[in-house]
């Protein structure tokens, strides 16, 4: 698994293009971080900028960005709706895949070092790289923005935790690791923001400030003179009501910091409660950069659920039912390759994009691969995609809702089997080619011949783990036909049987790409392990595959 970080900086300008492009053409110097999102706001004056690639790759380019921001931007002349203190304002680092959160608080520091040292800019660390409790709250950090930075030179409370202590045109910059932030706001049918400001007080973890009972006008204290607050509904929710000229109608914007705990479909569905009181309603949603995929999946799942059809439909029709759900396509269109992390990452590969007739003319070249493995790990998928119509087709249907947890179950577990076989058909063949190119390693000196030997019993080893990997998946893919074959619609017994058909054959053409690839590798305990699993596993499914065909000659004979 490659090592990905997100870096999401916010630079303080939303309104000169020049200025933005400047800025953002820094990450496009450095070799291995992707620029994913660009985002300016005009009335927030304000940029949420947003590319991922290696550790080392995206500190780098975070540092660019840093220092042709402060080159550009002057503080002491910007205005804007957003809170502010510096030119870049944060530049948080995120954990996407190979890395730990641990690792990005690492990366703060050293790119706060760098910041501090190279460019002269004062850094505070907050969220989990935070040097001490009190800066982990970035509003913490932030209080009294730009304006107020001069007034807390000399105070060692407020002393940066790199750079100089004292503070230029360019503010001061904080910096942070932290889990992925969903920048989102909620549209309303209103332009009244002290409405909207009501709604997000009762939807944030802060909550809203208490009146004095025997004082409506004024807050209640504690003892020591503090405002008390009403807790709102959602842990790791910040919100603010505000008014943007731009769409005529008052936003409540939010940040998710955990979306785990608070996911944006529960978020919206108790704003539109809390909106129904004010009489207001909400129109819709609008994402500021990227979302994760498992967001828009949890989302898209949920209001199926409140729809009470079938959860187990394919993934674009999941992200569709989330978009529509929460009008995330109210204000500007939704596009699932340019707004959800994954899918700007990685796209899918050759073979899997290919038409059917592409494929298949691939498949009938005298190209060596694609070849019997890929085709193993396509049958795989179609087995898995049947069990999934026979699910689809069996939910909710009169003399069969006994069964539609069974079918809702089997539908969701057959996608999921679906999407990773469907993954394997490039993998089979990309294995192949690696073990080609392994071949064709100079081998003229003895270091070349070691170094080539060594690279081809490697490949060969990776070309033998990819046919293994299919077949370990069919023993759930061939339930899923077994369940399909036994409670599915009897219309449908011709389609399960085939399901059980083409696992069977996912199976045992995954064994002989497994067999045929062990020739090539010495017999030691790893061929040895291997022929006995793969043994076991092709067992194992040719018995269930068996019992399917029992169980839909049966239907279709008697």
């Amino acid at each position: 698994m490659p090592s990905i970080v997100e870096c999401v900086p916010n630079i303080s300008e939303g309104r000169n293009k020049d200025i933005i492009d400047a800025v953002t053409g820094e990450i496009e110097k450095v070799p291995g971080v992707n620029l994913l999102d660009v985002d300016p706001g005009e009335d927030t004056n304000r940029t949420v900028i947003t590319f991922v690639g290696d550790p080392d790759g995206v500190v780098e380019a975070a540092l660019l960005v840093i220092a042709k921001a402060a080159e550009l931007i002057d503080l002491n002349k910007h205005q804007g709706a957003h809170a502010r203190m510096g030119a870049t304002d944060v530049c948080p680092f995120v954990p996407v895949s190979g890395v730990t959160m641990d690792d990005c608080v690492e990366l703060a520091n050293r790119l706060g070092k760098r910041v501090g040292e190279e460019l002269g800019i004062p850094v505070y660390l907050y969220e989990y790289a935070a040097s001490r409790p009190e800066r982990r709250n970035l509003a913490d950090c932030r209080a009294g923005e730009f304006e107020g930075l001069k007034a807390r030179e000399g105070i060692e409370k407020w002393k940066p935790d790199f750079g100089p202590f004292k503070f230029g045109n360019a503010g001061a910059t904080a910096i942070s690791a932290r889990d992925f932030l969903i920048a989102w706001n909620i549209n309303l049918n209103t332009r009244n923001s002290k409405l909207a400001s009501r709604i997000a007080n009762r939807l944030r973890e802060k909550g809203y400030a208490r009146m004095d009972p025997d004082n409506p006008k004024k807050f209640l204290r504690d003892d020591d003179g503090n405002v008390i607050f009403t807790p709102g509904k959602f842990k790791g929710v910040k919100a603010v009501g505000w008014y943007i000229d731009k769409y005529k109608q008052a936003q409540i914007s939010c940040n998710l910091i955990n979306y785990h705990i608070s996911p944006p479909h529960l978020v919206f569905d108790e704003a539109c409660k809390q909106a129904e009181q004010f009489g207001i309603r909400i129109t819709g949603s609008e994402l500021v950069g990227v979302i994760p995929l498992e967001a828009m999946r949890q989302a898209g799942v949920y209001f199926l659920k409140k729809q009470g059809v079938i959860t187990g439909v394919n993934e674009e029709e999941i992200i569709r039912t989330a978009v529509q759900s929460m009008g995330l396509d109210q204000l500007a269109p939704f596009d699932p390759g340019k707004n959800i992390i994954e899918y700007m990452i990685s796209k899918p590969g050759r073979l899997a994009s290919m038409k059917i007739t592409e494929f298949i003319d691939e498949l009938a070249s005298d190209s060596p691969a694609p070849g019997g493995g890929s085709v193993a790990a396509l049958c795989g998928g179609l087995s898995a995609a049947l069990a999934s119509m026979v699910a689809n087709l069996t939910h909710g249907k009169k003399g069969y809702t006994k069964y539609d947890d069974i079918m809702d179950e089997m539908a969701v577990k057959a996608q999921e089997m679906k999407a990773k076989l469907v993954d394997y058909v490039d993998r089979d063949t990309d294995a192949f080619n690696r073990v080609m190119d392994a071949m064709r390693m100079p081998k003229k000196t003895e270091e070349q011949q070691a170094a080539r030997e060594a690279a081809i019993d490697e490949a060969n080893r990776g070309a033998t783990l990819v046919p293994f990997e299919v077949l370990s998946f069919m023993p759930e893919v061939v339930k899923l036909a077994r369940t399909a074959a036994e409670f599915g619609n009897r219309n449908l017994t011709p389609d399960a049987g085939v399901a059980g058909l083409t696992a069977a054959l996912a199976a045992r053409g995954a064994t002989y790409n497994v067999r045929v690839n062990l020739q090539g590798l010495p017999d030691d305990d790893f061929s040895r392990g291997l022929k006995e699993d793969s043994d076991r596993i092709l067992k194992e499914v040719d018995d269930a595959a068996a019992e399917i065909r029992q169980i839909i000659e049966k239907r279709l004979w008697e």
